[in-house]
């Protein structure tokens, strides 16, 4: 379970983050990493489609689907194919949105380390020494963390679409995706204060279960700061990772 006071207080720390940036002149720590996750976004958004519409016609050649039905002389089932296939492009791409942001945390990990840090730096008022065998390893463990966070999701989310095909129950199943996603998304946030306070991933692990409803409530405003399109994009990753940090400092959890 989780508590609600934690989700509560982690979707405020939002507005807290605001505010904070604002009051520090962030901006430039916002615009840079939220441009080049638009750009690095449309680049593979292009690449998918692509691809997808390469696995369908290779899958319908593979098959000889087209010969099939060109044979029936079908307009129906034309169709049907047509709307499969653009079925299956559609599942790439909701696959590739669910493991972008992922793929982002990865490449953008370094940065999104240095502001949690220069976050924490502020709010104590002290400065957190500079190493780059620090960061090396840091960067290392975000990456691990990043990859174990995709795998787990995504097998919570192979299981939902089994479950989903069951009636009744399986009305459900995109309220539980939605939550699944943003819990991981927070647990990603929040692991950057985690891996500064030199926590060990397994110890991380351990903190964020305790913590979870700071995990979803995070994770939530960031979910849906990413269905805005472009801007939304932009602010979302270090908007989360500011409010993730401001949020455990408010708590002295760390």
């Amino acid at each position: 379970m989780f508590s609600f006071r934690e989700v509560l207080a982690a979707i405020q720390s939002y507005g807290k983050a605001h505010q904070f940036i604002l009051k520090h002149k962030l901006w430039k720590w916002i615009l840079i990493p939220g441009i080049i996750y638009c750009l690095l976004f449309f680049l593979g958004f292009y690449f998918v489609w692509g691809f997808s519409g390469d696995f369908v016609e290779y899958l319908t050649g593979l098959l000889h689907v087209t010969e099939w039905i060109q044979d029936r002389e079908s307009g129906w089932l034309s169709f049907l194919f047509i709307l499969v296939g653009f079925s299956v492009k559609i599942a790439f791409v909701f696959w590739y949105f669910s493991c972008f942001k992922y793929l982002f945390l990865i490449v953008a990990s370094p940065v999104f380390s240095y502001l949690s840090e220069k976050t924490e730096a502020i709010l104590e008022r002290r400065e957190f020494p500079f190493s780059w065998a620090q960061l090396w390893h840091d960067i290392v463990r975000g990456v691990r963390m990043s990859l174990r966070n995709l795998v787990y999701q995504t097998a919570a989310i192979l299981v939902l679409l089994v479950v989903s095909f069951i009636p009744i129950v399986g009305w459900i199943t995109p309220m539980v995706g939605f939550f699944i996603e943003a819990y991981f998304y927070g647990f990603s946030m929040m692991d950057y204060s985690c891996e500064r306070h030199r926590l060990t991933m397994k110890q991380s692990i351990a903190f964020i279960r305790q913590h979870r409803g700071m995990a979803l409530g995070n994770g939530m405003v960031f979910y849906m700061f990413m269905l805005i399109p472009v801007i939304g994009w932009m602010l979302a990753p270090s908007y989360a990772v500011i409010a993730a940090t401001i949020d455990l400092q408010d708590k002295r959890l760390m």
